[in-house]
């Protein structure tokens, strides 16, 4: 592709969280932003958001009060998609649906210029699947950024199997200009972190049904140095999102491991914005307080899906939920989804909060050696089933005497 991609005016659709940190972050690395919201009310908070984030950081002195005026003024609201006919850029911040994703894809196609990139905000979807509705697939790419958008560091930028290598190339320049750290990521369900996240959340789920607690789990990952449990990462980001999808997708509701998850729901337990979740939380206070009623929830859940509990001690609920991630990570490295072991690590550094002074999840295990990463992986399958299968790359690599670290491309 001879086309040369010059991004001077980038669009953004979608109003909601996602698309108010995006423009944020755009717009304050100086690029002109056009937002498109068909909701008046949700594009009415979406600006009095935009204009308090400026304003509070005016008031602890990162920018001037002209800085905050000029970004606002580069975000121009527009009505519809003939208004985007000249962007150069067009990011899509709508609702998980493929099918919603795919009908705004199809309009877009239609209405902008033909060097237009094209990139999708998903978090999990089929990028190829919504590039095929294009004319153009080699212009069409993922640009997963993490919530909120304007202050986590992480952009996963994720190829599909037509995306152009220049088209990379100007994403990794607007993560760079926007101040992100950007990896680069295959196509494939969750792409790298979100695809690791499930493992590692599956495993912390299974333990709760088996005889551990909530706060039991999360105190032993806090103290390895993660920034913040499985759980009390639910309560943050909402344990009704995961609920709500499942409802609409009408499928998944009865899988052991989301019965403790469907039981908070129903209870109106929603996480931090309802003042209970996983924990409680007094009025106006964001510290995760111990909550008896979930314990015997979680009991009660447990015992009805028909689990003898049993005592789970610390080494165990470590390392059960460290190896499912990086015996997942071990996968995505051999299928080429990631280039590069540190560019997991970059992306559970800098989107998940792993502890940094072990250097990400696959310099960790590095330092653990593959002879001791196969003995404990294979020991968990013989305890608990085939999804302890470790990956063949680990194999290779105690073969050879190699490390994560020499893998390039899916190749030792």
């Amino acid at each position: 592709m001879s086309t040369s991609f010059d991004i001077r005016q980038v669009a953004v659709i979608g109003a909601g969280t996602m698309g108010r940190g995006i423009v944020v972050s755009l717009a304050s690395a100086g690029l002109p932003v056009l937002w498109l919201e068909s909701n008046v009310p949700t594009l009415d908070a979406g600006l009095a958001m935009l204009e308090q984030t400026w304003s509070q950081q005016v008031g602890k002195e990162r920018i001037t009060q002209a800085e905050a005026d000029a970004n606002l003024q580069r975000v121009r609201p527009v009505q519809n998609y003939a208004a985007l006919a000249e962007a150069d850029l067009v990011i899509e911040a709508v609702y998980e649906s493929l099918e919603l994703k795919q009908e705004i894809f199809r309009a877009l196609d239609a209405q902008l210029k033909p060097t237009a990139i094209l990139a999708s905000n998903t978090s999990a979807l089929d990028i190829d699947a919504i590039a095929a509705v294009t004319g153009r697939s080699r212009q069409v790419l993922g640009l997963h950024y993490f919530s909120p958008a304007h202050i986590m560091k992480l952009l996963e930028i994720v190829r599909g199997k037509d995306t152009d290598s220049q088209v990379l190339e100007v994403a990794r320049r607007l993560a760079q200009r926007t101040g992100k750290v950007a990896v680069v990521a295959g196509n494939c369900p969750g792409f790298i972190g979100n695809r690791m996240l499930r493992s590692y959340v599956a495993e912390a789920r299974k333990l709760l049904l088996e005889g551990a607690l909530p706060h039991q789990v999360d105190e032993v990952l806090q103290q390895f140095g993660f920034a913040m449990g499985p759980f009390r990462m639910y309560d943050v980001i909402g344990i009704d999102l995961e609920w709500r999808a499942r409802q609409l997708a009408g499928q998944g509701m009865d899988a052991p491991l989301v019965q403790i998850d469907n039981a908070l729901c129903e209870l109106n337990r929603l996480g931090q914005k309802s003042g209970q979740g996983y924990y409680r939380y007094a009025p106006g206070s964001r510290r995760a307080e111990h909550d008896p009623l979930v314990d015997e929830l979680v009991l009660k859940v447990s015992q009805g899906l028909g689990y003898r509990r049993r005592e789970i001690d610390a080494q165990e609920i470590l390392d059960r939920c460290l190896l499912a991630l990086v015996n997942e990570g071990a996968k995505i490295l051999e299928e080429g989804i990631a280039d590069s072991s540190h560019d997991i690590d970059q992306v559970w550094l800098n989107g998940y909060g792993f502890p940094s002074e072990t250097g990400g999840p696959m310099r960790w295990a590095d330092e653990q050696g593959m002879n001791s990463l196969l003995a404990r992986l294979e020991r968990l399958q013989g305890l608990f089933g085939e999804h302890w299968h470790p990956a063949g790359l680990i194999s290779r690599l105690m073969a050879s005497g190699k490390r994560f670290a020499d893998v390039v491309e899916g190749r030792v």
